[in-house]
């Protein structure tokens, strides 16, 4: 068997195996689309019921006469960056050294728009691999304000979200999202320090603490991701423009009396 960690060199093993090396690459390229393929349905599932840990994923794909080890379960979620019983994605662990703040929310009376803004990030299917989505929206009003796509799971992506929220929109008085360390970076908490903005962190374990972009996940990938399986990242980029358009404008919210959420964010909503 072929170690990819060995001290002898891939080539150098696939000699004494008396294996041809592309055929080494071509076994790992089966792999990986079996990976992908499954790591689609693990995110069905967690989708669905958040709170599933491997051994339940696990259990849930027996049901469908999908039979997978309960380690390479629990790998391929470390890499799409979920765990069950948990504010849902992995980036809830904190940094070390990272300054945390507390749950500003908890009886907070939220009826203005721009008065809380929230973020969060999530893992994204393509046909032929996966990105991840950041996204930053209004608490009151449901609304999409900015969000951005990446390949990992650095803090960039999501600092040029913010900044281009801020940019649009103005700055909100509080800002939430999870103990993940791209939120407790220093240059994200930054950009939040320099408008003045107020920086609140969901307490550990409490996925209710974000529910309303935690929501939007969930809409999101049963109205337009599983639909459609985009093909490439242009083709993800121009769908999820389309949909946050559909959603942000079009699609009414039975919690905002049927108004859409640029509606109430504009003030424009139905009395």
């Amino acid at each position: 068997m072929i170690e990819k960690d060995c001290e002898i060199s891939i080539s150098r093993q696939c000699s004494l195996l008396n294996l041809n090396r592309s055929t080494y690459y071509a076994a790992r390229e089966g792999d990986r689309k079996k990976d992908l393929g499954l790591m689609k349905l693990i995110d069905q599932i967690y989708i669905r019921w958040p709170f599933y840990g491997s051994r339940r994923i696990a259990n849930e794909l027996a049901k469908h006469g999908i039979i997978a080890n309960r380690k390479r379960i629990q790998r391929l979620m470390r890499l799409m960056g979920i765990q069950g019983l948990a504010p849902g994605i992995m980036t809830s662990r904190p940094h070390p050294e990272h300054v945390k703040y507390p749950y500003l929310l908890g009886g907070l009376k939220i009826d203005t728009p721009n008065q809380v803004w929230c973020t969060d990030i999530t893992y994204i299917p393509m046909k032929h691999g996966f990105m991840y989505l950041v996204a930053v929206m209004d608490w009151h009003s449901r609304c999409v304000l900015s969000w951005e796509l990446s390949n990992s799971l650095d803090n960039g992506f999501c600092i040029s979200a913010l900044k281009r929220a801020i940019a649009e929109y103005g700055a909100p008085e509080i800002f939430n999202s999870d103990q993940g360390c791209q939120f407790t970076s220093l240059d994200f908490i930054e950009v939040l320090k320099n408008k003045g903005i107020r920086v609140s962190m969901d307490g550990k374990g409490r996925a209710s603490d974000n529910i309303f972009i935690e929501r939007l996940w969930r809409s999101l990938k049963y109205e337009d991701i599983y639909l459609k399986e985009y093909q490439d990242v242009p083709a993800l980029r121009e769908g999820l423009g389309q949909y946050f358009e559909f959603y942000n404008g079009i699609r009414g919210h039975a919690s905002l009396g049927y108004s859409t959420p640029m509606e109430v964010y504009l003030g424009k909503a139905a009395a």
